[in-house]
Formats: structure tokens, C-alpha cells, sequence
């Protein structure tokens, strides 16, 4: 039997014990991260399900998760004889959990979740679209703390210094800035429920979640004090010394709640409802004046400076020496050794962590080799571990974390000889990124704008994908950092103005499930490009650099620019990566750069 079926049977017996009607369980921890810590993964622990994106909605007779199109076939997979229902986010005929709930909930039903997972903003919506059923909502009750046995406790990694060498500004600098802008909007206190935008402002970092260097917290910045809601444990005596210097008070993580309820009447504070939780907002008292907004911070810390353009591009030479370093001796190693998909990631983090200032992934390595590479987010574990032969396609998305910058890079790679079907394939979503990178646009634009151009050539061929094309990178933070990003969507980061200094991902894609799947993924710099009478112009700069596999294009569907630009980057790719090779890799990665 599933373990699924038993955790979901003790958690009918405590929704009936409590008169539950229906329990919610997002797929997050109290500061509504994507990577969360062991210790709040319950939609895995209670359905098996290891994708960053779910919504769990269980009544007595039904359990149904909610996740998008890059986890279908791995949900589909996952949940098979869980007894819980996969439920796709905008696939008709699937119905949003929250029309899910019109649909199904009768009047006067009891709706409970836990409010220190649900955003402030998901629990509007779901008010919004109840308001005429008179369901009750209770926002208070956690279920699972009683239930989850063996639940893997808090983390208690500890705090460090991110030195100015790498940040560019020290936190005295950052602090002022902030306060500057909260006189300016007339804020006297912002609310920091983020734990990246806390890193940046103060310059520290930790390893308190896997893959982002951060310290589970929460702060509340003043005009004259910030409050910082961690243990003090996990503070050192050295950095707590510079705190007092700078008016940083710590505090127990637990008190942010009765900090918050004992604001003073009439005074304000910035929060932003979509990464404050509905716990935390409620305790903030009736008097307090509440702005709602992006948090200053988290504004500030996506445009890098000077310091960290310049530290992101000698990060993105070592990355890429790591990355063809590893191509290289994949591409030895297969005709002589089975290597499987784990071995193969593995072997990539090896090569990464020779390289200065790495400190791990950003992210867990997708190596997927054939029909895998059809699951945009696939993970090689115990039980789809896949050896990789010598005839097909390998998709690998993988990044570094190092103290200077945080990478994100995918390349195809064609192992024997390609069919023409995949050539088209590969060759068409490659236009998409080659479209993007060599956009010039007018300042003011917005990342939504621009999403068609990566989908134009797959679009004219009746193919699309469903994810978004761009995500914005941290800089020794989260590798999925907005608040911008490009996406079809002209609702949230899709609709961010894109500043110069701004790091997005630039990844058109395909994928035939069972078959495979390609991206081409860089990271692109938004750049100033020129100004005259028509206004100010912008672009993008390509930083990621790892040579793009020619055996995988298919010439004839490029034009001679985008031609062009592939033979440049691939000459780019030489010049400064070669250098930090061995001679044997020199010569094979001329090879691999040679022009079309």
C-alpha cells in the first residue's frame, strides 16, 4: 500500500475530530519560499511528490494536488496509488482548486488551513471567490504536527559574514538607501518575511535550506533599529558584535508575532501580501496603518551593481570551464563506462567544486537523458535512475552556487547521431533563444512583453511550452529570484519593468513527452544599449558561456543573423573558456565551436 493512503487516513480522523470540511496544504514553509527546508516539506512527506510547485485540497472522500505543466508527467508518477488526485493548473477541463472548491463545497462548510503557509494574497482570492457560498474559514490549525512522526527538526545552520568584496555595499549603505525610500513613500516600518531580501540587506548568508544560502528569519526594519527574528544561537559572537553596531537587535524566531501585534496605532508599515503569510498579517492590530507593495529590498537587490556585474561575469568563466570540463568527460567515458544520470550529476558537482569560491548547486542537477528529458524538472533518484548510452539526447540543467554569483545553464547534448525530427526540434526552440538574447527594447518595457519572440518559431509550428521563458537570478542567493521575469502572463513578475542590472534566464524549450525534451538556457544581462531622439534602448547580454551542440542544429532554419550570432557565441565561448583548460579539452572544445 502507498505510504500516502495511511498519513491521509489520520488526517481525515483529526479534520473529522475538528468538524473539517475541507484542509489546504500549500507546498511552502512560513515565508512562502520555493525551496523550503526538510522540516516544512509535507505535501512530499504526505503524497510522495518532490516538486517545488503543489496545492493539496483533502476532504473525506477526495484528495487532489494542484501543480503546473512542469511536473505532470513526474505528479502523474509520483502519486500513482497515493489515492491522491493530480490536478493540472490550467488544463481544461481541470478547474483551479479554488472553482474546485465552488464547485464542490456547499454552504456553511468548514474550510481550515494553516495561515502560516497561506499568502496574504492567496487567501483573498479564495475569500473572493467563496464570498457568496457563507463557508467558513478557520486560518489557525495545523494538522500535520501531530501526525508527522519522526518530522525532521528546524535547521540550525549558522550565519555568516557575505563579504563587501562580493556584495559591493555594505549593510549601513543598503540600510540607508531603504530608509531613504520608506521616508520618501512616509513608511515607518517594512516588513521582511523574505529571508533573501534579509541576506542582501544585511550582507549574511547561511545554509539553513539546500541550495539557497539562507538563514531561516524574519525582520522588521525601522527608521532607527531592525529587528531580527532568528535564534541567537545561530548568530555568531563576531557578526552579533557588528549587529549592535549598526542597531540590528535579535530577537527568537517565534516573536515576531507578538513584535507585530504591538505596533503603535497610527503607525505604518509596508508589507507584501504575496510573500506575507495570513498569520502574519492578521497580527498586525486594526490601528496600524498597513502599505502594500513590493518590499524596498527585494527592488533594490535585482538590480546588481558594479561589484557583482563584474564578480557574475568571472563566475560565469569558472562555471563554464566547470560545465565543459564535465562534457568532456562524458563524452570519453561513454563509449568506454556505463555512467547513469546520478553518476553523471555527481561527477558535475565535482567538477564545479574545483572551481573558486563554489560552494554547491543552486539547485538539484536535472541529467536526463532520453524520454526523461521530456519532464522539465526531472531529478534522477533510486528509482529512475537511467544509464546514459551512446545513442540519443542528454538534457542537462544544473548551476552553481559561489560566493561572487549564482549560476543556471542547460545544454542539449547529442550522443551518436541525431534524428531530423530532433534537429528540428532543438533548432526551433533555439531560435527562441537566440530572439530573445538579440532583442533591443525600449526602456519601460515589461517581461510579459517580450515572451513571444522565444515562442515565435515554435508557435509558427503548432508547438509551444508550458512554462514560463525567463526567471530572475539572485547573486549568491535563490536561483529563482524575482520580482522579474518573462512569461506570457501580465500579472505578477511578468509585469515588472525590466531595469538595467537585472540577471533573467532566457529558456525557450520543447519537450515530447516519452521521447525527449530540449532547452538552451543562458542567463542574460539587461544591459544599457543606446538613447536618441525615439527614447531609451536596452538589451540583453549573454552571460552564461558552454558551447551549444551543432550536431543537434538543423542549419537551414536559421537566418543569417541568427546564424551569426550562434557563430559568434560559440567563438566567445572559446576564446575565454580554452584558457582554463587542459590541452586535450582545447582541442576538443575547438572543435565544438567551429562555425556553422
Amino acid at each position: 500500500m502507498h505510504p500516502a493512503r495511511k498519513k491521509l487516513a489520520l488526517l481525515r480522523a483529526a479534520m473529522k475530530q475538528k468538524g473539517i470540511d475541507v484542509y489546504i496544504i500549500p507546498g511552502t514553509d512560513p515565508h512562502l519560499g520555493e525551496y523550503i527546508p526538510e522540516h516544512w516539506r509535507i505535501v512530499q512527506w504526505l503524497t510522495g511528490f518532490t516538486g517545488s510547485a503543489a496545492t493539496i485540497v483533502i476532504t473525506s472522500s477526495f484528495a487532489g494536488l494542484w501543480t503546473d505543466s512542469r511536473y505532470f508527467s513526474q505528479a502523474e508518477q509520483q502519486l500513482e496509488g497515493s489515492g491522491v488526485r493530480l490536478m493540472k493548473i490550467s488544463v481544461p477541463p481541470y478547474p483551479s482548486f479554488t472553482d474546485w472548491l465552488v464547485m464542490k463545497m456547499r454552504k456553511d462548510s468548514l474550510i481550515a488551513f494553516d495561515g502560516r503557509l497561506f499568502s496574504v494574497s492567496m487567501f483573498r482570492r479564495l475569500k473572493e471567490k467563496l464570498k457568496s457560498q457563507k463557508i467558513v474559514i478557520n486560518t489557525d490549525v495545523d494538522l500535520i504536527g501531530d501526525i508527522w512522526e519522526n518530522r525532521p527538526p528546524m535547521p540550525d545552520s549558522v550565519a555568516f559574514e557575505h563579504a563587501i568584496g562580493f556584495s559591493g555595499e555594505d549593510r549601513l549603505q543598503k540600510l540607508a538607501r531603504v530608509r531613504e525610500e520608506m521616508q520618501r513613500t512616509g513608511t515607518d516600518r517594512c516588513l521582511l518575511a523574505s529571508p533573501d531580501d534579509i541576506m542582501w540587506l544585511l550582507n549574511i548568508r547561511a545554509n539553513d535550506i539546500a541550495y539557497s544560502p539562507l538563514l531561516m528569519s524574519f525582520a522588521i526594519v525601522g527608521m532607527d533599529q531592525v529587528i531580527l527574528f532568528t535564534e541567537e544561537s545561530k548568530i555568531p559572537f563576531r557578526l552579533a558584535t557588528e549587529f549592535d553596531k549598526t542597531g540590528i537587535v535579535v530577537l527568537a524566531y517565534d516573536e515576531i508575532l507578538s513584535v507585530l501585534s504591538s505596533l503603535p496605532a497610527r503607525s505604518s508599515i509596508l508589507i507584501d501580501p504575496s510573500n506575507t503569510s495570513t498569520t502574519l498579517y492578521y497580527s498586525i492590530p486594526e490601528r496600524t496603518v498597513i502599505i502594500e507593495g513590493r518590499t524596498i529590498p527585494s527592488v533594490f537587490k535585482a538590480v546588481r551593481n558594479q561589484t557583482e556585474r563584474k564578480n557574475l561575469e568571472e563566475v560565469m568563466l569558472r562555471d563554464g570551464a566547470a560545465l565543459s570540463k564535465f562534457l568532456y568527460w562524458l563524452e570519453n567515458t561513454i563509449p568506454v563506462n556505463s555512467i547513469s544520470e546520478g553518476r553523471a550529476s555527481e561527477k558535475l558537482l565535482e567538477f564545479r567544486l574545483q572551481q573558486t569560491n563554489c560552494t554547491g548547486e543552486s539547485f538539484p542537477t536535472i541529467m536526463a537523458w532520453n524520454e526523461h528529458s521530456a519532464l522539465p524538472h526531472y531529478t534522477p533518484d533510486q528509482r529512475t535512475d537511467t544509464l546514459i548510452g551512446p545513442e540519443g539526447v542528454l538534457l542537462v540543467d544544473s548551476g552553481g552556487q559561489y560566493l561572487d554569483g549564482t549560476t543556471d545553464i542547460t545544454r542539449c547534448i547529442a550522443l551518436g547521431k541525431p534524428t531530423l525530427q530532433q534537429k528540428k526540434d532543438f533548432t526551433l526552440a533555439l531560435k527562441g533563444t537566440i530572439a530573445l538574447a538579440t532583442i533591443r527594447f525600449p526602456y519601460g518595457t515589461k517581461g510579459y512583453q517580450l515572451d513571444i519572440l522565444a515562442r515565435r518559431a515554435l508557435w509558427q509550428n503548432g508547438l509551444n511550452y508550458g512554462h514560463g521563458t525567463g526567471h530572475g537570478v539572485g547573486s549568491f542567493l535563490n536561483v529563482h529570484e524575482g520580482p522579474q521575469s518573462i512569461s506570457p502572463s501580465a500579472d505578477g513578475s511578468g509585469n515588472v519593468v525590466l531595469e538595467p542590472g537585472m540577471l533573467l534566464s532566457d529558456e525557450p524549450a520543447i519537450y515530447r513527452v516519452g521521447e525527449y525534451g530540449f532547452r538552451t538556457e543562458n542567463l542574460i544581462l539587461v544591459s544599457e544599449d543606446l538613447e536618441n531622439t525615439y527614447g531609451h534602448f536596452l538589451n540583453f547580454l549573454t552571460m552564461s558561456l558552454c558551447y551549444i551542440d551543432t550536431l543537434l542544429i538543423e542549419k537551414e532554419l536559421l537566418d543569417r543573423e541568427e546564424l551569426n550570432w550562434l557563430n559568434n557565441y560559440q567563438e566567445r565561448v572559446y576564446t575565454h573558456i580554452s584558457p582554463l583548460l587542459d590541452e586535450n579539452e582545447k582541442l576538443w572544445l575547438r572543435k565544438k565551436t567551429l562555425a556553422l
